[in-house]
């Protein structure tokens, strides 16, 4: 929120993303209620709607290391697949 009342010409996406432990269709789910909450959060302190291109989740589609289902990864590897993301697409 600081960073684009800094930039009041900032526009972003935001996407959010699951680990892969869960039922895919959960976690798709869960990444997109987490996507819109984020989106929500930045809206609710004072920062235009329209400067939001989007908010979407992607579930466990896009891991960020070998995580997938099935395979043995430690808590902190799955924590690296729990994020949010915001592209800036306009400054």
């Amino acid at each position: 929120v600081r960073v684009m009342q800094e930039y009041p010409k900032m526009a972003i996406k935001i996407e959010s993303h699951t680990d892969s432990r869960g039922n895919d269709d959960y976690n798709e789910e869960l990444s997109d209620r987490r996507a819109k909450a984020t989106r929500d959060y930045i809206i609710s302190h004072g920062i235009s709607a329209d400067r939001i291109e989007s908010a979407i989740g992607f579930g466990e589609k896009l891991l960020v290391n070998k995580c997938a289902n099935g395979i043995s990864c430690s808590d902190s590897e799955h924590d690296m697949n729990r994020r949010s993301e915001f592209i800036i697409i306009r400054m």
